[in-house]
């Protein structure tokens, strides 16, 4: 192991790992939802409510019927608790956060906020990197939960932390609120880009999210990604791959691909009907892959023996929120 401690804020100490290294819902685990801020009292709230809230720290696992919050005064309170009940009866149910994470994945209308998803992708990608001794790839690692502004400006595809970038923008003063009112220009987010000179500064800053990468082709945290992207895909669903970046799709026999996100799907599909295509949608591809399986997994007939093409892209705003759910759903797998 690295023996190196990253991304506490995972809630991985709050799990058991069991067999086959899943992690096991625990009660600590489930308490750690009920005691988030939007279910938390506050001055206002009516007894049954703070009863509620109380009975549920000291069990999480305790049932609560539709009466009991029929009975909160507060509307918006009674929601937010069936809400977090529901997730936690689809832990408890499932038993393990990967076994949870594929059956909401999987269901044809997910009916729980993409916070919560990303918070299972999140410490599942903690248990999967546990040995990880590169800092880059638990940076790249980073995009398969958390939203990335892109800049693309002098030929680099620089990603930074949509969440700090504003954040660190925020006017901090009165005098900042001000300038901001005024449409005065603010200051300038800096945030260090990591290479392979400055990278083992990820270590002491990972739960600050406040790194940048530069996800040009040749660059090192493409290659990061892509084992990221292996590592994922081998501990959810048992399939080992080897993926490799791609500039561009040269295949006259592209048989299947999957698109890593929104834009991404909605590109390669019309490029592979062989719709055209815009500049501009073109330039908003991040990044290719090509993925090979390895023998004997199994893929439908048609797709045996060929490669599967992955893509990357930002919307127009530039801004990046993948959806890593796509590369265990949408594969071209035989019924089994």
């Amino acid at each position: 192991m690295s023996g190196r401690n990253f991304w506490t804020s995972a809630g991985m100490h709050l799990l058991r790992v069991g067999n086959g290294g899943l992690l096991e819902v625990t009660p600590d685990y489930l308490r750690a939802y009920f005691a988030r801020p939007e279910l938390r009292p506050i001055e206002t709230s009516c007894p049954a409510e703070l009863k509620l809230y109380d009975d549920l720290i000291l069990d999480p696992l305790m049932a609560v019927g539709a009466d009991r919050l029929a009975s909160l005064a507060d509307a918006d309170a009674a929601d937010n608790y069936r809400l977090v009940l529901a997730f936690r009866d689809a832990l408890v149910a499932n038993g393990t956060i990967e076994a949870t994470y594929l059956d909401i994945a999987r269901r044809d209308q997910v009916e729980f906020p993409a916070l919560f998803l990303d918070q299972l992708v999140h410490v599942i990608l903690r248990n999967v990197l546990s040995r990880a001794d590169d800092p880059m790839r638990l940076r790249a690692a980073e995009l398969l939960f958390r939203v990335q502004n892109v800049s693309t400006d002098e030929g680099r595809v620089l990603l930074a932390d949509e969440e700090t970038v504003e954040l660190k923008a925020r006017p901090q003063s009165g005098i900042g609120a001000l300038l901001a009112a005024t449409g005065t220009p603010q200051r300038r987010v800096d945030l260090d880009v990591l290479d392979d000179d400055n990278k083992a500064l990820y270590w002491g800053r990972s739960d600050s999210f406040d790194t940048v990468v530069d996800l040009r082709f040749g660059r090192p945290a493409l290659d990061a990604l892509a084992r990221v992207l292996e590592s994922w895909l081998a501990h959810l669903l048992g399939i080992e791959a080897r993926i490799e970046p791609l500039q561009r799709i040269d295949d006259a026999d592209w048989r299947w691909h999957v698109g890593l996100d929104a834009e991404a799907t909605g590109i390669l599909n019309a490029l592979y009907e062989g719709r055209g295509t815009s500049l501009e949608d073109n330039a908003r591809i991040l990044a290719l892959f090509r993925m090979r399986l390895a023998a004997g997994a199994p893929v439908i007939e048609r797709v045996a023996g060929k490669p599967i093409y992955l893509g990357l892209a930002m919307s127009t705003a530039k801004r990046l929120r993948m959806k890593p759910q796509n590369l265990l759903v949408n594969l071209p797998l035989r019924s089994v």
